[in-house]
């Protein structure tokens, strides 16, 4: 489950995000203590409570102090919206680079891309 190319801290962050986002960890519901998430990945807590602190640092989570660790209000939103520039960055921006080499401009990659879309969704493209 741990990638070994990545730091552990940033994993158990984004795993986390993935549960805001998925809806398994609601807004303003608690979210499992450091040790539950160490015990859970097999990992030191401090590293566990590295990754819980970078989204505390983030807004995404608060404490409730002698209670434990809350989903913040607005955190599905904000996840969200980060994820989706990472998906800009990531794959947007080099498939227009790459469209660019091959002489395909904004129209021609819009018809590839909802033929590709239509296509996992099992309807016929147009």
């Amino acid at each position: 489950m741990i990638d070994d190319s990545r730091p552990i801290f940033q994993q158990v962050a984004e795993r986390i995000e993935g549960d805001v986002l998925d809806g398994v960890l609601q807004e303003e519901g608690q979210v499992p203590s450091t040790n539950e998430i160490a015990a859970f990945y097999r990992i030191n807590p401090a590293t566990a409570a590295k990754g819980v602190n970078l989204l505390v640092d983030q807004g995404l989570l608060y404490k409730r102090r002698g209670i434990g660790m809350f989903v913040a209000p607005g955190a599905r939103a904000a996840v969200l919206a980060k994820r989706r520039e990472q998906f800009y960055r990531q794959y947007v921006q080099p498939l227009a680079a790459e469209a660019r080499k091959l002489g395909i401009d904004a129209g021609a990659l819009t018809d590839l891309i909802q033929r590709s879309a239509a296509e996992y969704e099992g309807t016929p493209a147009p």
